[in-house]
Order: C-alpha cells, then sequence, then structure tokens
C-alpha cells in the first residue's frame, strides 16, 4: 500500500508504502498533490521489483533520438530503408524521453501518416479501401522492435507500441510466366545476379536468407539448404531441386569466404541496381526483389502443392500468411474432388 501524507508546518508530501511487512517512507520531494500521488506508487513499482528481483527500470539514458542511433549500430543489417522511415517518426519521438511514450503517442503518429499519405497526389481520388499503408505499417513494426530492444535494456517496462493495429495493405502477389521468368534471368548483366535471381525463384527465400546463405548450410550430396537465422527466427530446410543443383554446383567457392554468393570474396550487402537492370532489359515493371518469393509460391500452389507445404517451404509460422494464394488452386482442388467422387 502506498499514501502521501505531509509533516506539520511543512508543504512538501511524503510517502509511506508497506510492503511485506515492511514500512518504507521517504520525501516526495514535491508540493504538488498529484505529483507526489505519482511519485509515491512509481517508488511503490521499485520496491516490489526489487524485492522479487526484477531490475529496476534503468532511469538515466538519453532520449528517443538518442537511444536510437545506438540501437541502429547493434543492427546487422541497418538498411536504407529502416533509416528512410526513420525520417518519419524521428522529428516526432526524437526529443522525447521514452517513458512520455504513450500507446496513444503512437495512435496518432500512425493517424497522421495515415491522412498524409491519403492526401497525396496518387491517392486523393480513392478510397481508403483503396490506399495502401504499407510504408506506415512497416514504420510502425520498426518501432514496436525499438521498444521490445528498449524493454530488453530494461529502460522501460511496456511497449506503447502494443495494440495497435495495422492499417490496409493492398495485396501484392506477384507471378511470373516461365517465358517471364526465363527474360529476367537472362536479362541480367553478370552471372552473380543471374544466380541470385535464380536461387530466389528455386527457393523462395527472403533476399537476406540469400545474401546470408553460408557454404556450410548447403548439403548436395543430401540434397538440403538449410536457411538460418531467418526472420522468423526458426531454421527451416529447403530440398533441393535439380535446377537448383545444378546452379549451386556451378557457383565457384572463394577461399576465406563463407557465404555462397559473394563479390570476390566479400559479402554483398544488397543486389538492387543490377536486379532493376535485369527487369529494364526484360521489360517487366514493377516489379521488386521480394516479389520473386511470391513468383515461388504462385508455382509451387499452381503446380498443385499444398498450401501447408508451400507455407513450410516459405517459414510462414501461421496458414494465414501462406492462405493468399489459395486462389490459385481452383484447378486443383476440382482435381482433388474428382478423383475422390470419380467411381469410373
Amino acid at each position: 500500500m502506498a499514501s502521501i501524507y505531509q509533516k506539520k508546518g511543512k508543504n512538501i508530501w511524503y510517502y509511506c508504502i508497506t510492503h511485506n511487512g515492511k514500512k518504507y517512507q521517504g520525501s516526495t520531494k514535491t508540493s504538488d498533490k498529484q505529483s507526489a500521488k505519482l511519485i509515491a506508487e512509481a517508488k511503490q513499482t521499485d520496491i516490489a521489483r526489487e524485492y522479487n528481483k526484477i531490475p529496476v527500470l534503468n532511469k538515466n539514458i538519453g532520449n528517443f533520438s538518442t537511444l536510437w542511433q545506438g540501437y541502429l549500430k547493434l543492427q546487422v543489417n541497418s538498411d536504407v530503408r529502416k533509416r528512410t522511415a526513420a525520417n518519419h517518426f524521428l522529428p516526432v519521438f526524437g526529443n522525447k524521453g521514452l517513458n512520455n511514450i504513450s500507446l496513444p503517442d503512437i495512435k496518432n503518429y500512425q493517424l497522421e501518416r495515415k491522412l498524409e499519405i491519403m492526401t497525396l497526389g496518387k491517392n486523393k481520388s480513392k478510397r481508403e479501401s483503396e490506399i495502401n499503408f504499407r510504408s506506415v505499417n512497416y514504420e510502425i513494426a520498426i518501432l514496436r522492435n525499438f521498444f521490445n530492444h528498449c524493454i530488453e535494456k530494461n529502460y522501460i517496462d511496456k511497449n506503447p507500441c502494443a495494440g495497435v493495429k495495422k492499417l490496409n495493405e493492398l495485396s501484392r502477389l506477384k507471378t511470373l510466366s516461365d517465358d517471364d521468368i526465363q527474360k529476367l534471368i537472362t536479362g541480367a548483366t553478370n552471372k552473380l545476379t543471374r544466380d541470385l535471381i535464380s536461387f530466389l525463384i528455386y527457393t523462395g527465400c527472403r533476399k537476406g536468407e540469400a545474401l546470408n546463405l553460408k557454404w556450410e548450410n548447403v548439403d548436395l550430396i543430401n540434397d538440403v539448404v538449410a536457411i538460418k537465422g531467418t526472420k522468423t527466427k526458426h531454421d527451416r530446410y529447403i530440398p533441393v531441386s535439380s535446377p537448383l543443383k545444378s546452379l549451386l554446383s556451378g557457383v565457384e567457392k572463394v577461399d576465406d569466404c563463407f557465404y555462397v554468393f559473394n563479390n570476390a570474396g566479400k559479402k554483398i550487402v544488397d543486389f538492387k541496381h543490377s536486379f532493376k537492370t535485369a527487369c529494364r532489359n526484360a521489360g517487366l515493371k514493377d516489379l521488386r526483389i521480394h516479389d520473386l518469393r511470391h513468383v515461388f509460391a504462385s508455382k509451387m500452389v499452381m503446380g498443385g502443392t499444398s498450401l501447408y507445404i508451400t507455407g513450410e517451404l516459405l517459414g510462414h509460422r501461421t496458414t494465414q500468411m501462406t492462405r493468399r494464394y489459395s486462389h490459385l488452386m481452383p484447378e486443383t482442388l476440382r482435381k482433388a474432388v474428382n478423383e475422390v467422387w470419380d467411381y469410373k
């Protein structure tokens, strides 16, 4: 129990806290009653944490901007996209202390960004359901991860992004015909880009998973590739198909380089520029590297692979993620029904 009181002849409020039979008393160092109540409650929380051997929150920390810069330095993939997203929320939260950022602040930021996107020229005549707010969702996801990091560091005890719902994201499930796939691969101007594009199409891997792939995780004897340290924190294993085996067998190993795909022995950070060149040469517009993951999934589903197996190969942790491809399998479903009920 926490209570506050004033001593005779003094304007300052004092707290009196009883926890597990022990009494704690002290000054709140304020004459404002409401502030004194909050201080007493905070002190009670610290006492309870200490009693249960839970570290007391580190209150001697910098503002959001300072901690964000420290967080970025710890990230393996501190890419340009992440820094670009930060350009939107740093002006809003940069000078604030972490404990002063609440759920309403995050929701208000989300709303302002939503309205900002809706007023863009390309969106002015559209209904809200026709506008893609993927960039806002990405910014909130980055903030959520940052605040989780701060919880681990014992700077705060709860994530202000918890409870923030995603905005509408229009489905982007690109697929390519066999002819377009071949055009894209041959459109690459160097072997490394051709190999990376082919690898992503044959495996459904994310770009980062391909760039981080090490030879120790490639087993061409048992025909399996282990994908380690994934986005979902779960390892997965991809069977090596004939074209994938041919591709990997043709990649030259470089001494003292662990990575399968490398540039003269150096780790590759990105290949978006050479990918854009391949797209341009192939005559393919509005195609992103991540779309190759959808190409793989589409090919699997249209080839008769179940959504469950497709999801396992993609590393989806929920069936809802894979269900996006269900519209591609009407013929597979029809064939399954006919096989059961065709008695002839």
